[in-house]
């Protein structure tokens, strides 16, 4: 069986999906694994305090873009001596994980066999669905892939048709980043269509984009998620009063009908993995407030 390094949370996420947790013998500083399993080495660490407000991230994270230099590290000697078959990255964004550079950086120096790098670069729903059985492929098991991918999408679908009766289709702004804010782009304008939904500000495989509350305001969404990538609903929480407290924020329409809500931009909504279809159900509860009791509310979503 391969020996698997994964430098980012989705792949992590990916790989144990597809049932090779067993094989994983290195992770990023961000990645979960499922309990029972043993600890892994840590392979990456950013070069700035995850901890700070979201203001103090956003600037420090465009001095190091604007100078050239990568957001994170990645521990090349302690790579090399886990010997990977199968590095598993991405090229997608080179703020949100180590990236495809840091990685051939990495290995610049590798002598003998070089690991196979598996670099994801997903926009869409499909992307991601297709990147199950990407991963599935360079493991040497593309069966597993295919059903992984087949699963998801039923399910994915069953949601969608179980929205689509629900009647008006509401107008939805996704919130991706606090201060400054940002609408939410790649597949969150697809999984709010799916969830019977309209998103605003952003079109489905696009990139997220830097929005101001004046542009929010404009658009008069029905409903806002606010959905910080990177962040959990405690943290966002604690975010929170960088919008809350503005009064730009306070005038908002969905804001006033108490029709503004949190969700968890960590585990779900912004990484692309297995649990984009949990996103799914969680805009769905979010949407259709009348429908099936909630299941995820208090745990990956709530209100304002």
């Amino acid at each position: 069986m391969p020996r698997i390094a994964s430098l980012l949370p989705s792949t992590t996420e990916i790989a144990c999906a597809l049932g090779f947790q067993a094989d994983l013998v290195g992770r990023s500083h961000e990645c979960e694994l499922p309990p029972g399993g043993p600890e892994l080495p840590v392979l990456t660490e950013p070069k700035l305090d995850p901890a700070a407000p979201s203001r103090a991230i956003d600037a420090e994270v465009r001095r190091l873009v604007r100078d050239g230099l990568s957001v994170y590290r990645v521990d090349a000697e302690r790579l090399r001596a886990l010997a990977p078959d199968v590095i598993l990255t991405q090229d997608q964004c080179e703020v949100c994980a180590a990236s495809l550079p840091d990685v051939e950086a990495a290995l610049a120096a590798w002598i003998g066999s070089r690991p196979r790098v598996v670099s994801l670069h997903p926009r869409t729903l499909g992307d991601v669905f297709g990147d199950f059985r990407r991963v599935a492929a360079a493991l040497g098991d593309p069966e597993r892939g295919a059903l992984l991918a087949g699963r998801l999408a039923r399910r994915a679908q069953e949601l969608a048709e179980r929205a689509g009766s629900g009647g008006p289709r509401p107008s939805v702004a996704c919130v991706e980043w606090i201060e400054p804010p940002m609408a939410a782009g790649h597949w969150m304008p697809e999984l709010v269509a799916l969830a019977g939904g309209r998103a605003l500000l952003a079109e489905t495989g696009a990139p997220s984009r830097w929005i101001s509350l004046e542009e929010l305001a404009a658009a008069d969404p029905d409903r806002i998620v606010v959905l910080p990538c990177g962040f959990d609903l405690a943290r966002t929480r604690r975010e929170l009063p960088a919008l809350s407290e503005r009064p730009e924020w306070r005038a908002l329409r969905a804001v006033r009908e108490g029709r503004a809500f949190l969700a968890d931009g960590h585990r779900l909504m912004n990484r692309p993995g297995p649990g984009l279809v949990d996103s799914l159900e969680v805009l769905v509860e979010i949407l259709h407030p009348d429908g099936e009791a909630p299941s995820h509310r208090g745990t990956s979503w709530e209100r304002i």
